[in-house]
C-alpha cells in the first residue's frame, strides 16, 4: 500500500505522519531524509543532489524520482511525505510504480483555514536566553511572556512571524493547488478537516485507510 500525505503548515502533518506509522506500520518516506541520507552516504545520487542543494536550486524531478522511488520495495507499506510536490513529479511516480505493478492507493490531504493556520504557526515562543521551547496554544509559560526555567524574556522568532507563515502558505498553495487537483481527477483524493483536535484528525485519517483495506 502507497500513501501521500498532503498538509500545508500548521496543518499538523507531522504529527498525523507519526501516528500513521505507528498505528500501520508503514515504511516512512520523506524527501528531506532521504536527501540527507544519500548525501552522508555519499551515494552518486547524493553527490548530484547535494550540487543543486549548495547551490540554492532544487534537485530536478528526475532525480527526485530517482531518490524515491529507489527506496520502494514490491509489497511494501509506505507513508510518502512532501513527495510529489509537483504534478510532474507526481506522473513519474505513476509511471515508476507502473512499471513495478504498483501504484499510489490513497492521497490524504489536511486541510485547514488559512487564519488557524497562521494562528498555530505563529504561537511558537522561545527564551531568549535558555533556549526553551513554549507555545501559546498548547504549551504556554506559567507566567506569559517569562521562561518557567530561568526567568527570561520569551520572544517571538522572525522565521514564526504573521508575515513569514502567510509567505509560507501562499508558496504551498501554488505548489499544491495543481497537486491536489490532479489527484482529484485520479479519485484517489481524500480531504481531511485538521481544525479538529489530534485525535479526531486520526481518527478521520484512519477511516480511509481502513475503507481502503476493506475494499
Amino acid at each position: 500500500m502507497i500513501v501521500i500525505l498532503l498538509g500545508a503548515p500548521g496543518s499538523g502533518k507531522g504529527t498525523q505522519s507519526q501516528r500513521l506509522i505507528k498505528r500501520y506500520g508503514y515504511q516512512y518516506l520523506a524527501t528531506g531524509d532521504i536527501f540527507r541520507a544519500e548525501i552522508a552516504q555519499k551515494t552518486e545520487l547524493g553527490q548530484k543532489a547535494e550540487s543543486y542543494v549548495k547551490s540554492g536550486k532544487l534537485v530536478p524531478d528526475g532525480l527526485v524520482l530517482e531518490m524515491v522511488t529507489g527506496r520502494i520495495q514490491p509489497g511494501g507499506k509506505y507513508l510518502l511525505d512532501g513527495f510529489p510536490r509537483t504534478v510532474d513529479q507526481a506522473h513519474g511516480l505513476s509511471d515508476i510504480l507502473r512499471r513495478g505493478g504498483a501504484e499510489v492507493d490513497l492521497v490524504l490531504s489536511l486541510t485547514l483555514p488559512t487564519p488557524e493556520a497562521i494562528r498555530r504557526m505563529t504561537s511558537r515562543r522561545i527564551c531568549s536566553k535558555c533556549g526553551e521551547v513554549y507555545n501559546v496554544i498548547s504549551r504556554r509559560p506559567k507566567v506569559e511572556g517569562v521562561c518557567d526555567k530561568c526567568g527570561a524574556a520569551l520572544i517571538q522568532r522572525e522565521d514564526d512571524s504573521t508575515a513569514t507563515a502567510e509567505r509560507r502558505l501562499m508558496v504551498f498553495e501554488l505548489q499544491t493547488h495543481p497537486l491536489v487537483a490532479y489527484y482529484k481527477g485520479e479519485q484517489i483524493l481524500r480531504e481531511i478537516d485538521a481544525s479538529a483536535d489530534p485525535d479526531r484528525v486520526e481518527a478521520a485519517l484512519a477511516a480511509e485507510i481502513d475503507a481502503l483495506k476493506a475494499r
